[in-house]
This record gives structure tokens, C-alpha cells and sequence, in this order.
């Protein structure tokens, strides 16, 4: 007999759009403009210098990076600079396509879990994300495939 799954999988809404695959050039646009806002982070303690670009659903693309603090638990990542800047100029009804993060230090960089939930909550199991794997290789992978059991909305909506 199998278990019952405490954490059943759930998609948001936002699953039934048609999802449309990004072709190279667009991968490699998002990359580039990771790498860019890299390059404007704020890192003097670790010396990692992270970039994210966001693709929204309408097109748009959004930038941001991480940005430290000697007191490192207020560090924010450069996911959650460029959620933050998307929200603030376009709204909460922001919805994410794609994600792509880069690093000026040659060094395999996902998401960290905190930016996981966060993307999460503006994207879906199927939005893309793309990021530096293990000796340079280019990687990509989903939301879903990160963050398999997300805490998500409708977790909180009463039954």
C-alpha cells in the first residue's frame, strides 16, 4: 500500500497557459544581462558577484543583483533584488517565464532555496531557470524540478 504524500504536488493557475520554449538567442540574452547585473553587485565580503534576469510572461526582462551587508543575514540575493524591482515597477500580478542567474566568479550558481520559494511565488512548476553548473557548463533546469513540494498560496486558502 502506498503512503499518502503529506505535501501533494500542486500547480498554480498559471500552468495552463500555453507554455512556448525559449529559443537560444533569447537563453543567451537573459544570461547576458544576468552577467551584466553582476557586474553592478555589491559583494566586498564574499567576492561573489551574482546577476539574476528575469523574463515576465509580457516580455518584459528585469535585472537585479545581490547585494551584502556586514551583517551578512541581511544580504539579499540578486533573485530577490530583481523580484523586488519587478514588483515595485510593474506590480504584484507579476508573472515569471523564465529566470537566468550569473556569477563573475567561474563558479556553479542556482538559486539559493530562500530565492527558490520566492520565485515560486511568482512563477510555476514549469518556468524556466537557468544558471552555471559545475565547470562552466551552462544549465538549465524548472522551478518544479528545484523546489519539488513549494509552499505555495492555495496552501493557505481555507478548505
Amino acid at each position: 500500500m502506498e503512503e499518502p504524500n503529506v505535501y501533494p504536488k500542486r500547480l498554480t493557475m498559471s500552468v495552463q497557459r500555453q507554455h512556448e520554449e525559449l529559443s537560444e538567442a533569447e537563453r543567451e540574452r537573459l544570461r547576458a544581462l544576468a552577467r551584466v547585473a553582476a557586474a553592478h553587485s555589491y559583494a566586498p565580503y564574499s567576492r561573489f558577484h551574482v546577476g539574476a534576469a528575469l523574463l515576465l510572461e509580457d516580455g518584459t526582462i528585469v535585472t537585479g543583483c545581490n547585494v551584502e551587508n556586514c551583517s551578512y543575514r541581511l544580504t539579499s540575493c540578486a533573485e530577490q533584488g530583481a523580484i523586488a524591482r519587478a514588483v515595485a515597477e510593474f506590480g504584484p500580478k507579476i508573472r515569471l517565464r523564465a529566470v537566468a542567474v550569473a556569477n563573475l566568479n567561474d563558479a556553479a550558481s542556482m538559486p539559493c532555496g530562500a530565492c527558490r520559494q520566492t520565485l515560486t511565488e511568482f512563477g510555476d512548476d514549469r518556468t524556466l531557470v537557468l544558471y552555471p553548473g559545475e565547470d562552466g557548463t551552462l544549465e538549465e533546469t524548472t522551478l518544479g524540478e528545484l523546489l519539488p513540494h513549494a509552499f505555495r498560496l492555495n496552501y493557505l486558502e481555507p478548505r
